[in-house]
């Protein structure tokens, strides 16, 4: 403490006597060198500075001891954790994220519930297998941007997606569609495409279009948002990691910032815990590569 109030020059010797710390003493340790541990600290500091930018400031104690443990560096969450409380720096997932519910008040028929949250270990064996799909919206100085989803829920790869000023079925069978023309989707793939009970999941264009890639529907529980929790966790990475952070003027401003959020940042730099530390590009093409 003497230090920093010297620092912001005070009186070093006023503030020993205030804080009852010998004079001697403190200038004795002033000209001692740095410990072997407090220069390595700084060290380390300076590598976990660079892979938190690199986050854009988004990643927390977990991430960052895999990065440096890429890097070569043996040191463990604890030491890393006390590092960046000291610099006080940390993830961005620490704002709360309310998980709203789409309204499923309609008389359209409702799929049953063939993927399972709390069996997914068993069930999700492969991409492509399972595809998790939802809407949420963000708020813009032109009014609300609906954004549509379809997760890959081995790979956790956003496979489609879509934004509109509506929140019609439309949206959802764009996602649909780009999902399905990238991963290269074929005909008898085995794929079930999981969803909350909103209309858009039950209209009967989207049941179509399903229906069309013999896809297979499965459907939450009524207002039960575990159900389609892969997704929920999406949607929470999306808005502390970029949402809660930005104040968007128009649609198109908002568009473009998810976008870039989605395909370059999420998909392919990002990376996960539960998918080894990888990305879902690299972990996707690692599963590839294995069944090869």
């Amino acid at each position: 403490m003497v230090e920093e109030l010297a620092f912001e020059q005070q009186d070093a010797g006023r503030c020993c006597d205030v804080l009852r710390v010998s004079r001697s003493g403190y200038y004795g340790w002033l000209r001692r060198p740095p410990s072997v541990r407090k220069t390595e600290d700084e060290r380390i500091w300076q590598k976990i500075k660079k892979h938190w930018e690199d986050s854009r400031e988004t990643y927390g104690c977990p991430r960052i001891t895999a990065k440096l443990r890429e890097d070569g560096e043996n040191c463990g969450k604890n030491r890393v954790a006390k590092i960046m409380r000291k610099n006080n720096i940390q993830g961005a997932g620490k704002k709360r994220f309310k998980v709203i519910t789409t309204d499923s008040n309609h008389d359209l028929p409702i799929a049953e519930r063939i993927f399972k949250t709390e069996k997914a270990p068993e069930q999700v064996e492969r991409p492509n297998q399972y595809w998790g799909g939802d809407i949420t919206y963000i708020q813009t100085g032109e009014g609300w941007l609906y954004l549509a989803i379809f997760l890959d829920l081995f790979t956790r790869k956003v496979v489609g997606h879509s934004m509109q000023s509506t929140m019609h079925t439309q949206l959802v069978l764009d996602a649909l569609d780009m999902g399905l023309k990238r991963q290269c989707v074929g005909f008898e793939s085995g794929l079930v495409a999981h969803s909350d009970r909103g209309s858009q999941y039950a209209a009967d264009e989207y049941r179509k279009r399903l229906k069309a890639f013999d896809i297979t529907a499965s459907m939450s529980r009524r207002g039960n948002c575990y159900d389609n929790a892969f997704v929920e966790s999406f949607f929470h990475t999306l808005k502390v990691e970029l949402i809660y952070r930005r104040k968007f003027e128009t649609r198109e401003e908002a568009r473009r910032a998810i976008f870039e959020f989605i395909e370059v940042w999420y998909n392919r730099q990002r990376i996960h815990s539960s998918l080894d530390y990888k990305t879902p590009v690299e972990y996707e093409a690692r599963s590839i590569n294995k069944a090869a």
